[in-house]
């Protein structure tokens, strides 16, 4: 065996067998539900509420996860009965900020004998930026890794945190060719001199360090351009696709000129150097928040080896998986100027030609959506009151629409790709935001005279930021619905196939076209059936990637703000698993569940 076996969540493939079909999901039925017992409110210091996020690994009998609280954690498939678990007793007093775990890794070392201790590997990293080496038999660290089987990610950095809490890890990270590696998530807006976001490689056994990667060669005196969504491996390539967020900080660039190479990227790194074989920026100069969030796919594109790209922007990019050229013309077209003193945004930004964006890019005032001619008055005057010229409009003092806003577009949850269908399913949110850059000497007091505003000192800028979602009276979006969409993309043809609402508003009666806010990723198999969770109601849906129409709903303990897996049982039956942990928002309360349904 030429590589070694990595099993990632995302992209675990169907065990062979008959898989979940169309014509059979509606037999699928509750198994099983597990709770991991840990509280769902903030750290102790302060901070967000969990996220109980996972996507279990399913190998060998057992299925693994990891919880926001740090605990690893195995499970009897067919019971949900506890095996093992791992307590990482991470720093309970910190301010996490991006309160998550979304899973673990597992690796077999094929040196090893068999039965011998560490010879399948669990790694874990926890929320504090300690990542762990354990036995997949027993939960025990694997005491021949880094320090007793622990490596402190948080330390080593170019420019570390000055507090517990800025510098976290909330995905798993990736095995290649014996090479760990690893990104991180930084707390954004804190400051402009933010932790490096260097992604990290280290020997799978040992835990010696084996390259650094530096998003940020030419912004030095910057931090962040991290990747804390997860990672993307090309065996046959020996390359790691890593997917890079916004320079420090998010909303003002004057402190970092240029485009801020590496940022809001796709970088494809060599495994065993750490270099990079060829990059492609999504965003030049991010002023937005306009982090590549989503996991890089592997598709084919009529025979070709390609990468899809997905940013916040509502963008998506397919990529020549060995160059980074892209397979349908991307177009540098002209976007407005900055009117803040010391900000010099790009002239220009990159507009794929095909696929179209799929989510909305501009909220003039004569388009602003309610459902009472109250609602419409108010946001018509919101946005009246605020530069909206479309995507890529500066932040700027009066306040400026950004649309799609800072969960995007395309966010986190990523895509499912089946080879199969040559298509491409992707969830999307549609809720624009407002950003204010306010004069350092007027933060404290804005903060205090704007409590329903999130503002942030982008310490060391001229100018603190704010930014709250564009809501009418009712509470619902100032854009026009659907809030939330599932979106099918044909890979060969760059065109859209078809479009969903996605979800329910957990409020009144609020119709099902005008879908959700969604958090979370969907999971396709070779029939062709997409499972998702990701909206505000508390469901998991079963879709037909080549209708879009809806299969199967089942109920759920709380939204599910994670992505869903499936793997067939040692009892020969086929299992869909989710975590349902609900989202931090007034719709809906928050849980530690992980249900299972099997196909009857």
């Amino acid at each position: 065996m030429k590589h070694q076996l990595l099993l990632a969540a995302a992209i675990l493939p169907l065990i062979s067998g008959q898989p979940i079909t169309p014509q059979n999901v509606k037999r699928l039925q509750p198994a099983w539900t597990f709770r991991t017992g840990e509280s769902t409110g903030p750290a102790e210091r302060g901070g967000r509420n969990t996220a109980f996020e996972a996507t279990p690994v399913y190998f060998e009998g057992l299925l693994y996860l990891g919880t926001p609280r740090g605990k690893a954690i195995a499970l009897d498939p067919l019971t949900g009965a506890e095996r093992w678990s791992f307590d990482a007793k991470i720093n309970l007093q910190a301010g996490y900020g991006d309160f998550a775990n979304r899973g673990v890794t597992l690796w077999q070392d094929t040196r090893a004998r068999a039965g011998a201790a560490c010879k399948t590997r669990v790694f874990f990293a926890a929320i504090d930026g300690q990542l762990y080496s354990l036995d997949a038999k027993t939960g025990k660290v694997c005491v021949g890794f880094g320090n007793e089987g622990r490596l402190e990610l948080s330390k080593g950095l170019r420019r570390g945190p000055m507090y517990p809490g800025e510098y976290e890890n909330t995905s798993p990270p990736v095995v290649l060719d014996d090479v760990l590696v690893v990104g991180s998530a930084i707390a954004d807006n804190v400051r402009t001199d933010a932790p490096t976001g260097e992604v990290r490689a280290f020997d799978v056994r040992s835990g010696k360090l084996l390259w650094t990667f530096d998003p940020l060669p030419s912004n030095p005196d910057s931090g962040g351009a991290n990747a804390w969504s997860r990672l993307t491996i090309d065996p046959a390539r020996h390359l790691v696709f890593v997917p890079t967020g916004s320079a420090s900080p998010d909303y003002f660039g004057g402190l970092r000129p240029g485009d801020n190479r590496y940022a809001n990227s796709v970088v494809a790194l060599r495994i065993k150097t750490g270099q990079a074989a060829w990059s492609f920026q999504t965003v030049h100069h991010d002023l937005w928040d306009y982090d590549v969030a989503s996991q890089p796919v592997l598709v084919d594109v009529h025979g070709v080896a390609a990468v899809a790209v997905g940013s916040k922007t509502g963008h998506l990019f397919l990529l020549n998986r060995d160059t980074g050229v892209p397979l349908f013309p991307v177009e540098e077209r002209a976007v407005p100027k900055s009117t803040v003193p010391g900000e010099l945004a790009s002239a220009t930004q990159p507009f794929p030609t095909l696929p179209p964006a799929l989510a909305p890019q501009k909220l003039p005032a004569d388009q602003a959506w309610g459902p009472t001619d109250a609602d419409r008055e108010s946001c018509r005057a919101q946005i009246a009151a605020l530069r909206s010229e479309g995507i890529f409009t500066p932040p700027s003092l009066e306040g400026t629409v950004v649309f799609p806003g800072n969960i995007g577009g395309m966010h986190w949850g990523g895509g499912a790709y089946s080879p199969s269908t040559h298509l491409l399913v992707v969830p999307t949110n549609r809720m624009a935001a407002v950003v204010r850059l306010i004069p350092r000497d007027q933060v404290d007091e804005y903060r205090r005279s704007h409590p329903d505003w999130e503002t942030s000192n982008q310490r060391g800028a001229p100018f603190g930021m704010a930014r709250k979602f564009l809501r009418s009276p009712s509470g619902l979006p100032c854009n026009p619905p659907p809030f939330g969409a599932l979106t099918a993309v044909d890979v060969n043809t760059g065109k859209i196939l078809w479009e969903k609402p996605l979800g329910k508003l957990p409020i009144g009666n609020v119709p099902v076209e005008w879908g959700s806010i969604n958090l979370g990723g969907p999971y396709m198999n070779d029939a062709g059936v997409v499972f998702i969770g990701a909206s505000l109601d508390p469901a998991i849906r079963a879709f037909d990637a080549k209708t879009g129409d809806e299969l199967w709903q089942a109920a759920l303990p709380a939204s599910a703000r994670s992505t869903p897996m499936s793997f067939q049982g040692p009892d020969g039956k086929h299992y869909v698993v989710i975590a349902a942990g609900g989202h931090d928002t007034e719709f809906g309360k928050l849980d530690n569940a992980l249900v299972a349904f099997v196909l009857k």
